[in-house]
């Protein structure tokens, strides 16, 4: 891996709008993962295939390794396992992993040894001549992850991999797929996860999206133990905003207080300080002629990412 792109974020974003069927998908996001196994949690799916290159930027930009993620994919530093596509019927395992090695410029012969590392990786061995139209769900997910594998990419991103399994299933899938992933720096796109997942355990952040602001960052078991708001002074501090006026002056007003204001796209995170209360950010506001669009707990979104 190269020295310098190991000092970037596997994925960063900065005031980035993704577009599905011509309306914003995601609009004014603006983050920075931190380590190399992250998961995305709430996000619309627009951003998961932004950030493999399947849609483009319409505005601001969004970097995998620094690299812009249009072009990270003809880098060789991202691949993509999408939830459930379709798959040719009549193909096997092994001719679609090794596909899969020949797009990303593998030679012919080389193709046939990448595929077949990638395969043994995922435990599909059994089945590397099978039909793909006769495999069982959680196996027809594993061959889209060894087609990513056989990209030989820095970065694999999943989209929600263990959704809708049994949960059994979805452990042992979860440990595999975790396993084969362990020289990869890899994202992991779903709407909410179990903290008992092997990638919840084994993530080293967690981003909690909407379609346009963050609501939490840092560490999975650490975001999911944040209590209900009122439940703990800190928490009961810490609040999502939309404001609309100029926001200089009561950035200024809340410094004074010892609170903070941090702008995040469309959105502003605010740290009340102990006895700052939303009546006196209220008129803070009101006297920097400031109208407050939204106002939510931070507490609130996190909570339903976590199963």
């Amino acid at each position: 891996m190269n020295d310098r792109r190991i000092l970037d974020p596997v994925l960063l974003a900065s005031d980035v709008r993704v577009d599905e069927d011509g309306v914003p998908g995601c609009e004014g996001l603006s983050f920075r993962t931190k380590g190399e196994h992250v998961l995305v949690l709430g996000a619309p799916r627009a951003l998961f295939l932004a950030a493999v290159g399947l849609r483009p930027v319409v505005r601001g930009a969004l970097t995998v390794r620094g690299v812009a993620a249009d072009e990270a994919v003809g880098y060789g530093l991202i691949a993509g396992a999408a939830l459930d596509p379709p798959l040719p019927p009549r193909w096997t395992v092994h001719e679609y992993v090794e596909w899969s090695a020949r797009l990303s410029g593998a030679p012919p012969a080389e193709a046939k040894s990448v595929a077949a590392g990638a395969i043994a990786r995922l435990k599909l061995e059994p089945m590397a001549k099978t039909r793909l139209s006769m495999l069982v769900p959680h196996a027809r997910r594993a061959t889209v992850v060894a087609a990513a594998l056989a990209a030989s990419t820095e970065i694999v991103a999943l989209e929600d991999p263990l959704g809708g399994l049994p949960e059994e299933v979805a452990a042992s899938y979860g440990a595999v797929l975790l396993e084969a992933l362990a020289d990869r720096a890899w994202l992991v796109f779903a709407p909410r996860i179990a903290l008992t997942s092997p990638f919840a355990r084994a993530a080293e952040d967690a981003l909690v999206l909407s379609a346009t602001r963050v609501d939490g960052q840092g560490p999975p078991a650490e975001l999911a133990s944040t209590p209900a708001p009122g439940k703990t002074e800190h928490q009961a501090l810490r609040w999502i905003a939309r404001l609309d006026g100029a926001l200089e002056p009561v950035r200024e007003a809340l410094a004074a207080r010892g609170s903070s204001l941090e702008e995040q796209g469309a959105h502003v995170l605010l740290d009340l300080a102990a006895g700052t209360t939303t009546s006196e950010l209220a008129a803070i506001c009101a006297a920097a002629d400031v109208a407050i669009l939204e106002l939510m707990p931070v507490s609130r979104p996190i909570a339903r990412a976590f199963l």
